[in-house]
């Protein structure tokens, strides 16, 4: 068994979408570790623990100026990237109804950007070794679903990438996890998706990530390389290959005959 790697002091960590949601939650985790963290997203972090992050601005939308704040932001020495980085439409609409443009910012954000960030930090991530990436993975990748063909389409286009260049990799040099929530999380962008008057009681905190980031902040990951973890409400996890996770899909609506 390859035994844990505990982070040095001196590698920082990059998280790609953690100014809100599930990559928030990562970042704060790395953070509190005393972690130099950078942040790179469209909108600043805000509240509890945000001036512990160094934030850069970035939108994947705009593919040039995106793949230059990458590169004049990375920190000299890196240790941990999350791709957490995520776009979805503001609500679920059949694939011929979809528009176009939101079809596009989808792979924009959910693939090439992902492709743009592997491309950055892998050479950094071996520079440390064995250095880790975490990417933020859906349950929309093992199920599909009605009324979000772009989404299912280029998240499970990031998992295959992903798994990929994993088995590309010397996990000797960087090791690969990927991770997911078991069930819907209370995020902003979620809430812009639902009713004021909408009930959160029963969707995850994106803090129920901080446990494994922690964990993989000390091992770097030597004992989850290159598997694919579902994150519960309590903060504990396991493999996908232990039971896939449940749908998040809302069957459609039939018509009486």
């Amino acid at each position: 068994m390859t035994a844990p790697t505990r982070l040095r002091a001196a590698d920082a960590a990059v998280v790609v979408g953690g100014s809100t949601g599930i990559g928030r939650g990562v970042a704060d985790a790395w953070a509190a570790r005393g972690i130099e963290t950078h942040v790179f997203s469209r909108s600043r972090p805000a509240g509890p623990g945000a001036d512990r992050l160094v934030w850069h601005r970035l939108d994947f939308r705009d593919a040039d100026a995106a793949k230059e704040a990458l590169r004049s932001g990375m920190p000299d020495r890196l240790g941990l990237v999350c791709y957490s980085a995520v776009y979805f439409t503001a609500k679920r609409e059949p694939f011929l109804e979809a528009d176009e443009t939101d079809w596009l910012d989808q792979f924009d954000v959910n693939v090439h950007g992902l492709a743009s960030t592997l491309r950055t930090t892998l050479p950094l991530l071996r520079a440390t070794a064995p250095g880790l990436f975490l990417h933020i993975s859906s349950e929309v990748v093992y199920n599909a679903g009605p009324n979000r063909a772009g989404y299912a389409a280029s998240k499970a286009a990031a998992g295959s990438l992903v798994q990929s260049v994993s088995q590309e990799t010397d996990p000797r040099e960087v090791r690969f996890v990927q991770a997911l929530p078991a069930g819907m999380v209370d995020t902003p962008g979620i809430r812009a998706r639902r009713p004021q008057d909408f009930d959160y009681s029963g969707y995850m905190a994106p803090a129920a990530f901080a446990p494994l980031a922690a964990e993989l902040a000390r091992t770097r990951g030597a004992a989850e390389q290159g598997e694919a973890l579902v994150v519960h409400p309590d903060g504990s996890w396991s493999s996908v290959g232990d039971g896939t996770p449940v749908s998040q899909s809302r069957p459609l609506a039939t018509s009486p005959r």
